[in-house]
């Protein structure tokens, strides 16, 4: 039919094709999916919304019964299946964004995993090695004693050493090797006077040779023990449990007779602690070592710190002047005392330069002094009771040399002899320790008259 054909011209112009055409002309697309129940219901229900609209264009536009009308265009399958391959791709697209996003947050969550775990385990780490160093110094003490060079550094920043506590101990005496010539003259005097019982000890500070003789023997101390109580005084001065300026009252009880003028004062007489010391020292006041010795908290508290220097015999028993030589020492206990307090190892350096000024201005000079050359300089005390005669001291030489330098007499009572005897150890000792070092132990010294 003509004017079928020429209609169905019309209806391909506008884009109207018959089912059949529709048909055929979907292609197959590689990987279409089937569309489910609900598709296929909305294209249905799209299809007859599209036919009836159709039909209302027919008549419009032809006059002619929708009966008569080609059937509209009706979106095809392949159509709706662009519509629904583009829902889909757009659907994979954003699956393929939501991949991105995942696998972006999995890369940063595996990043912020990484970086967690390194800090812990550089917390942990940081944390085994403190506490592997604590257990490492508990072990072993000698990784917290600083260097000597940083001992030295420390001294340069400090301008004082640090008091040293009351219980700081006087440290072993450290000896090298004993000076025999001298020994030989030594004995050969000490044989002279067959009625006296000497104990000798020399000591060299700068090398550590010595000289003994009946060193550890036990002697009355007589006013020697003034020595020991003086240090124990300026230990205290250090440890600030007494000051220098504190005021002592002169106490009937603590009056002692023999040397010294403080006996004569008035009781409740007053006058410093340092001026207590130096009458002790350079008068040997005995009412002043009275006082001193109560000040420091008396004979036994005393006695348990010189037992804590390491003191074997030194023990005072009874109040000063002690004339039956109950109080005891020995020369090496002396000698081992000044060495520490020469080195540094009981008091600070400020009160061993007051202590060993004090003694320096001791007023008796007739035992050690005497035995010294021109020059030298000794800081010393003596002790005299009728059963025993010492002196303690440290000598300066003109060269510089120090030694220590200790010599005790048992001897009948009141017997001069014992005196002469000191004065020849000591001049036979500062004889020796003026030779040459490389000659101390092997260059006899002449006999001493």
């Amino acid at each position: 039919m003509p004017h079928l054909d020429k209609q169905t011209n019309v209806d391909r112009k506008e884009g109207l094709n018959s089912p059949e055409e529709n048909y055929q002309q979907q292609p197959k697309r590689r990987g279409q999916a089937r569309m489910s129940n609900k598709d296929n219901r909305s294209y249905r229900s799209e299809a007859r919304s599209l036919n009836s609209d159709a039909k209302e264009k027919g008549r419009a536009r032809y006059g002619r019964s929708p009966d008569l009308l080609q059937r509209p265009h009706i979106p095809s399958r392949q159509a709706n299946n662009r519509y629904s391959h583009h829902t889909h791709a757009k659907a994979a697209g954003d699956r393929s964004v939501s991949s991105r996003r995942v696998r972006t947050r999995s890369k940063n969550s595996l990043f912020s995993s990484f970086m967690l775990y390194s800090l812990r385990l550089l917390i942990m780490g940081v944390g085994i090695s403190a506490i592997a160093g604590t257990v490492l110094s508990n072990l072993n003490p000698t990784i917290r004693t600083p260097s000597k060079g940083m001992q030295i550094m420390s001294m340069q920043v400090m301008p004082e050493k640090q008091a040293i506590p009351p219980m700081a101990t006087a440290g072993e005496l450290k000896l090298s090797q004993e000076i025999m010539p001298l020994k030989t003259v030594v004995q050969q005097l000490a044989a002279q006077n067959p009625k006296l019982l000497p104990g000798v000890f020399f000591v060299d500070l700068d090398t550590g040779n010595y000289m003994d003789l009946n060193g550890e023997t036990t002697f009355s101390s007589a006013s020697t023990i003034k020595f020991p109580v003086l240090v124990a005084f300026f230990q205290d001065v250090d440890a600030k449990k007494i000051r220098l300026d504190e005021q002592l009252t002169v106490k009937q009880e603590l009056i002692g007779g023999g040397s010294g003028d403080l006996q004569y004062k008035p009781v409740g007489t007053k006058l410093s602690a340092l001026s207590t010391a130096i009458k002790m020292i350079t008068i040997s006041d005995n009412t002043a070592t009275n006082m001193l010795i109560d000040r420091l908290g008396g004979a036994k508290a005393l006695n348990q710190r010189f037992s804590s220097w390491g003191l074997a015999v030194t023990e005072i028993r009874n109040p000063l002047p002690d004339l039956s030589g109950t109080n005891t020492t020995s020369p090496r206990d002396l000698a081992q005392l000044m060495a520490a307090v020469e080195q540094g190892n009981l008091i600070s350096v400020k009160s061993r330069d007051r202590l060993l000024d004090i003694m320096r201005h001791t007023a008796i000079v007739t035992l050690l002094p005497k035995g010294l050359g021109e020059g030298a300089t000794i800081a010393h005390k003596t002790g005299d009771i009728g059963s025993m005669v010492g002196d303690v001291g440290l000598v300066d030489m003109p060269s510089g040399k120090r030694y220590v330098a200790v010599a005790m007499v048992k001897r009948p009572h009141n017997n001069e002899q014992a005196k002469e005897l000191i004065r020849s150890f000591s001049r036979a000792a500062y004889q020796q320790f003026s030779q040459p070092a490389s000659f101390v132990t092997n260059t006899p010294v002449k006999r001493a008259g």
